[in-house]
């Protein structure tokens, strides 16, 4: 108990919040408590915008009494289905029904946030069953959850770092599930020096002043020129839309095989995690890379071609750029639903993973300011800066209140 850190927030929507801003900084579990009905509801914004960046949100809700779940008698806070009203926004739904199932609900809400696609879950438990007594076996906790992804099929693996090695303008492009593998992703890069092509949940896991770092805007710029395309942890929404894609053979790196066969159908379809494919694959590539020579002073002048137009825009260049100087290398910055925040999505230099966050295809207007101050609880030692706009503060302004009494100290 005295190990556990309570911060208690002064609107629902803030919990889940702050929770996924403590889980897309840190890698972490964030974990958020409500109370049912109009309480989980108010989280759902915020575990809206977790599920659609793939965060690992826990959100622990209660219920009405036990007895009483499902009789639509007009109980407080009750809800005909309460995990049905967030069913397209969490990955699992569990509900402890005595203190014996509780030990096993949790073990499974971790399993399923640590293991495959990472998005939120719920665990709910009425206020009866928190009160009763019971006998309770404790689980042996589990210790790594990485083993419990599947491996990559090393045929397949094979098979791409035989395509890999013989092409002849690679092109990588990563997402948001690219976390974990980001050391194997530069070491695989640099062998064929392939461009890496970051969408904005991708920023950072290359260190933007190498090279090798670039964005969708370049990879639009020379995509007539790329041979094989690897996407890793993507939807790989924007280059499906830009044509030639029977000109190309395309590798889908995906831990969730649905996704990876959404949009665009792969040559080969490799399910597993970034981690351990991209290390394999950078082990294996070696064996049948062509001799390459260094693609830097091209790739230099492909960024400061595209980057020089996109910076033309004004004033958002200006006041994005006086930002990054000021913020350190290592440094957080949370943007909202504000023009700065749609030019950081390519103009922000990212130095460092989890260090740029954005609420992805839900758009969530409102959720910059506590979701800095989740990232800044993750990140006690960092700087952390949150950008809102279009009236966007205002959605969560009494948390100014969260902020200083538990001494958070973000920047808005």
């Amino acid at each position: 108990k005295e190990s556990i850190r309570v911060i208690h927030t002064r609107h629902e929507q803030g919990t889940a919040y702050m929770a996924f801003g403590y889980s897309q900084s840190t890698g972490k579990v964030g974990i958020n408590l409500v109370v049912p009905g109009p309480g989980l509801l108010n989280a759902s914004a915020g575990l809206s915008t977790a599920f659609a960046c793939g965060a690992k949100v826990l959100c622990l809700a209660g219920q009405i009494p036990s007895k009483l779940i499902g009789k639509g008698i007009g109980q407080l806070h009750e809800l005909s289905d309460q995990p049905g009203a967030v069913a397209s926004i969490t990955k699992w739904r569990g509900r402890a029904e005595s203190p014996a199932t509780v030990p096993e609900k949790v073990r499974e809400a971790f399993k399923q946030l640590n293991t495959g696609r990472t998005q939120p879950v719920l665990l709910e438990m009425s206020p009866d069953i928190m009160a009763s007594e019971g006998e309770v076996d404790l689980l042996d906790p589990i210790v790594d959850f990485v083993d419990l992804d599947p491996e990559p099929d090393p045929d397949l693996i094979e098979q791409a770092a035989a395509l890999l090695g013989n092409a002849e303008n690679p092109g990588i492009f990563i997402g948001g599930g690219i976390w974990g593998g980001e050391e194997s992703l530069l070491s695989l890069a640099e062998q064929i020096q392939a461009p890496v092509y970051a969408s904005p949940h991708g920023n950072g896991a290359i260190n933007d002043r190498h090279y090798l770092a670039q964005n969708l805007m370049c990879a639009k710029e020379i995509w007539d020129q790329i041979d094989v395309v690897l996407s890793v942890g993507t939807r790989y929404q924007a280059p499906a839309s830009w044509g030639m894609q029977d000109e190309k053979k395309l590798i889908r790196i995906d831990i969730d095989p649905k996704q990876s066969v959404s949009i665009a159908i792969p040559d080969i379809h490799i399910v597993s995690s970034a981690r351990v494919s991209l290390k394999r694959l950078s082990e294996r590539v070696q064996r049948h890379n062509r001799k390459r020579e260094s693609r830097e002073q091209e790739l230099v002048q492909l960024k400061k071609t595209v980057m020089d137009r996109f910076n033309s825009v004004e004033p958002q260049y200006s006041f994005n750029k006086v930002i990054r100087e000021e913020l350190p290398d290592d440094g957080i910055a949370v943007f909202g639903i504000t023009q700065l925040g749609f030019a950081a999505w390519f103009g922000f230099p990212t130095y460092g993973p989890r260090t740029l966050i954005h609420s992805g295809y839900q758009g969530t207007l409102g959720y910059a300011f506590p979701t800095a101050l989740g990232a800044q609880v993750g990140n006690p030692d960092k700087k952390v800066i949150a950008v809102s706009g279009d009236g966007g503060f205002m959605f969560g302004v009494q948390e100014l209140a969260t902020a200083a009494q538990h001494n958070i100290g973000v920047v808005t």
